[in-house]
């Protein structure tokens, strides 16, 4: 059974992820739908390029994923499939896809991308605002019932990539800033775990504004309740949290707000 997941910043309130999924029924009946997430914040590409970063390659290879995050839906803006590495891509060209490319660029996998303009693989009347009905939802239906990616348009050879922040390392500091803030107001951040795995926890001071936080803990109930907390979150990346709290809140900050690391000598 193939399986196609959805990414949207469509909400849950309108029905248009189940549109969607109606659709895909149509065309491949026996298919399996999962739905990543459908509260990306509206046209945040950047936040819906991280949430596929950590999503999809817990999937099995051949899973076709969905992401449409798309402000400029009915503009020259590139409709794209592609498969990258294991997986199979479907959604705008406008960077939502950088992470997947990255990874696949920097282990050697294959990458091939198309621009959609097939339209015998559409839905019949096409909107120009709703291409993830009329567009994305058929092509990868029709993906996972053996159409060849190269049936459904013409080779790109420069998908768009965002420019996502790099932190930066010297001697006695890391630089980096925050990149997300999840459900509970934990702050993730830029700066990668193993940067430093390298340095003994207690020699480690995390500022974020005026916060000032001292040491490196594995987990939140190594600190008490209400206090704040360094650790390497699942995504292998720095974080922040309160204990059973919200640090965004509380700091007023989110994705942009700048993160020193100091290193002890």
């Amino acid at each position: 059974m193939n399986i196609i997941t959805i990414l949207t910043d469509f909400g849950l309130q309108d029905g248009y992820p189940g549109v969607m999924k109606g659709v895909i029924y149509r065309i491949a009946p026996s298919v399996q739908i999962v739905d990543i997430s459908h509260q990306v914040p509206p046209q945040n590409i950047s936040r819906g390029a991280r949430i596929l970063e950590r999503s999809y390659a817990f999937f099995p290879p051949g899973t076709i994923h969905i992401a449409v995050v798309d402000p400029g839906v009915g503009t020259k803006r590139r409709p794209m499939a592609a498969k990258i590495g294991d997986y199979f891509f479907v959604g705008p060209d406008n960077g939502i896809f950088t992470a997947p490319l990255l990874r696949a660029e920097g282990e050697g996998k294959a990458i091939e991308c198309v621009e959609l303009n097939q339209p015998e693989y559409w839905l019949e009347n096409v909107s120009h605002v709703f291409h993830g009905r009329d567009i994305f939802a058929p092509v990868a239906a029709h993906l996972a019932n053996g159409v060849a990616l190269q049936n459904l348009g013409i080779p790109i050879q420069n998908p768009v990539l965002l420019n996502l922040p790099q932190a930066q390392i010297f001697e006695n500091q890391i630089l980096g800033e925050i990149t997300d803030v999840d459900h509970f107001g934990n702050l993730s951040t830029n700066i990668p775990g193993n940067w430093l795995s390298k340095y003994s926890p207690g020699n480690l001071t995390f500022c974020l504004g005026d916060v000032i936080i001292h040491g490196l803990n594995k987990t939140f109930g190594e600190r008490p309740e209400g206090e704040w907390v360094a650790f390497i979150d699942s995504d292998d990346y720095l974080a922040l949290a309160i204990v059973n709290g919200n640090a965004a809140s509380k700091a007023q900050c989110g994705a942009g707000t700048p993160m020193i690391v100091k290193i002890a000598t």
